[in-house]
């Protein structure tokens, strides 16, 4: 809760200098979008990376990867029932496709190391986490009529709302097992995460979702273990084998095969 609260403190923080006027300047759309921020905030900014850290706790890395894959669907599922797009064939092709290609590149290429994963109770926590993230990102798009100003301010208001409503549970941790100690590597992952993961991940997802729509946006996510592996690759000097190659093209092709439907 500590990382949850701080890494969105501390993007406010960044973010109010240079939105402040621009948030009175647009009084009259966030008024006119009232409520809808409340519900776009709790998802995005309250629950979804508290929920991730606390799945975190009691699951391992694999699987909070593998439950992510299961964000497209939601996504799509959700575009249907609250938006009545639903994906055409393309788009539920490169879903199949992208998804084998993510199920080979995490098994790494063995059916039989996959099938020996341990599911475990961060693994639903997880799972609401992503079902939370498919419903702020389809209730984007939904509500884009009423969300027509620029992203920095719509950001500094999502903050607003939802890092007030982590006050409480932040404060009852630090009740419960007490604060953290400010070493340089704590501090260095509340700003890797309030400048990265906060301010410029939130930006390019809010833009990707206005212009490609909720399911082409939510593709992208099969990008991270791919992302993952050349980084580890690049940085921690770890090998690139054929399955990162082979789960690393079918993920590609799933994600062509998406970018041929029509934005939804």
């Amino acid at each position: 809760m500590a990382l949850a609260f701080w890494r969105w403190a501390l993007a406010l923080a960044l973010l109010l200098p240079f939105t402040a006027a621009s948030l009175w300047r647009w009084r009259g759309e966030l008024r006119r979008a009232g409520w809808r921020l409340v519900a776009l905030a709790i998802p995005a900014i309250t629950c979804f990376n508290t929920l991730l850290y606390f799945a975190a706790q009691s699951t391992g890395a694999v699987n909070i990867t593998l439950i992510n894959t299961c964000l497209p669907l939601v996504a799509f599922i959700a575009s249907g029932l609250l938006l009545g797009n639903w994906p055409g064939r393309h788009t539920w092709l490169g879903l199949a496709v992208a998804a084998g290609g993510i199920l080979y590149l995490i098994s790494q290429g063995s059916w039989a190391r996959l099938a020996a994963l341990d599911f475990h109770q961060g693994d639903l926590v997880m799972l609401l986490a992503i079902s939370l993230w498919g419903l702020y990102t389809v209730l984007l798009k939904r509500w884009h009529g009423y969300l027509g100003m620029p992203t920095l301010v719509l950001l500094t208001v999502l903050i607003a709302i939802g890092l007030p409503l982590l006050a409480p549970v932040y404060l009852w941790e630090l009740q419960r097992v007490g604060g953290f100690a400010p070493t340089p590597g704590n501090l260095a992952a509340i700003g890797y995460t309030a400048v990265f993961a906060s301010l410029l991940a939130y930006l390019g997802w809010n833009h990707g979702v206005r212009v490609l729509g909720a399911s082409r946006a939510s593709m992208t996510n099969y990008l991270m273990p791919l992302f993952t592996a050349v980084l580890a690759w690049l940085l921690l000097g770890e090998a690139l084998r054929a399955y990162h190659w082979i789960g690393g093209g079918f993920i590609l092709a799933g994600l062509l095969l998406t970018s041929r439907a029509p934005a939804r």
